[in-house]
């Protein structure tokens, strides 16, 4: 044997027992991930094989998917207006306050409406008290050491002072829009859920009995009590888990009251639709519009503040609120950019745009006076 080729024979042993030790880590590291997906609540559930029977029959299911209808995208908006020139501060550099909630007044059977920061809402509606996508963990993301972190302490406490909840509406299964501990902790308090298309089953899977739970596709209309809800369509996606993505509908959220019309635009891209939604729908003494998580990679399923305003003109709004901010930070933008951006804009199409704190109470009116405060500064 030639003595040259046993250093050889050496390496090439070494070389093959660490592929062998990297497949196996990776093998195991698979699995993991796996059984965490499947055992770990916070992900949810699957819709059932006789729910995707059903969905099969919609317009806007394909292929075992949910899909967007198609674009039709009429936005005048330039394209650039995506990105900052400049990024500042994309977290608050000190922790946000919580404005002092006025418990009598959220108590009041007057209308009204509380931001809890984000897309997160009590609203009193015909002396109902409706909760729009209940997320007041400390954290957007399925585990508590990595992910967008609340801007302020978590209101979770919150949960224990408020009302009992008459209602509570989602909009998409998203972490920063449906949170496990806030439903988990808000069970008891909740007479009834209404949800889109399958996301009943991550509710269900939390502890949430069914018949507390009703879903709806795009332009679904069902009453409760003295109002109306209709889920209408909007651009966007879902998903909880590597393998789940829109496996589960999305949506905004119309509420007809007495003497009250509002509208959630839920998380969504600007086309046509908000049109076709004010033609059927409006027009609304207050609109609720995202336009807070802005990036040129996600123009198809998230506006900018500018198309946020377009948004509230299409549907026939009469006061404005931007959401989808205020909380977390998600784009590679200024924290409170979006707000700054769409008062610019508001105020070029004679738009009503109000900006109450956090936590502020504010009561539902045809014309809303609110003074602009700029708290976010």
């Amino acid at each position: 044997m030639n003595i040259q080729d046993k250093p050889r024979r050496t390496w090439k042993g070494i070389i093959k027992k660490v592929m062998i030790y990297f497949l196996s880590f990776v093998l195991i590291f698979t699995l993991g991930i796996t059984l965490f997906l499947n055992i770990h609540p916070v992900f949810g559930g699957s819709p059932t094989n006789n729910q995707e029977e059903g969905y099969k029959k919609l317009d806007y299911y394909a292929e075992g998917k949910f899909v967007n209808f198609e674009s039709n995208k009429t936005s005048s908006i330039d394209p650039d207006s995506y990105d900052s020139s400049e990024v500042i501060e994309r977290n608050p550099k000190i922790q946000l306050s919580v404005s002092k909630i006025d418990w009598d007044k959220i108590n009041n059977h007057e209308d009204s409406l509380t931001w809890f920061g984000h897309s997160t809402f009590l609203l009193t509606i015909d002396n109902l008290k409706i909760l729009i996508d209940p997320m007041l963990g400390p954290i957007a993301s399925p585990v508590s050491f990595v992910g967008p972190k609340r801007y302020s302490k978590d209101l979770l406490d919150a949960i224990e002072k408020m009302p009992p909840i008459d209602s509570v509406l989602i909009t998409h299964d998203h972490y920063d829009h449906l949170d496990y501990t806030t439903i988990k902790k808000l069970n008891k308090k909740v007479k009834h859920f209404f949800v889109p298309y399958g996301v009943s089953t991550h509710l269900i899977r939390w502890g949430i009995p069914e018949e507390k739970i009703t879903e709806l596709g795009w332009w679904d209309e069902t009453e409760f009590k003295s109002i109306k809800l209709a889920l209408t369509p909007s651009k966007h996606f879902s998903g909880r888990g590597i393998f789940d993505r829109n496996s589960t509908l999305w949506g905004g959220w119309v509420i007809i009251g007495k003497n009250t019309r509002l509208y959630n635009s839920g998380d969504g891209g600007y086309d046509s639709h908000f049109k076709k939604i004010g033609e059927k729908y409006g027009p609304f003494d207050m609109t609720l519009i995202e336009g807070g998580q802005y990036d040129k990679r996600w123009s198809g399923v998230h506006m900018t503040p500018e198309e946020s305003v377009q948004a509230h003109l299409d549907v026939k709004g009469n006061n404005m609120m931007l959401m989808h901010w205020g909380a977390f930070t998600l784009a590679n933008h200024g924290w409170s950019e979006p707000v700054e951006r769409a008062l610019v804009a508001a105020k070029k199409s004679d738009v009503n745009l109000i900006t109450p704190e956090i936590g502020e109470t504010v009561k539902l009116e045809k014309n809303i006076s609110l003074p602009i405060s700029s708290w976010w500064k």
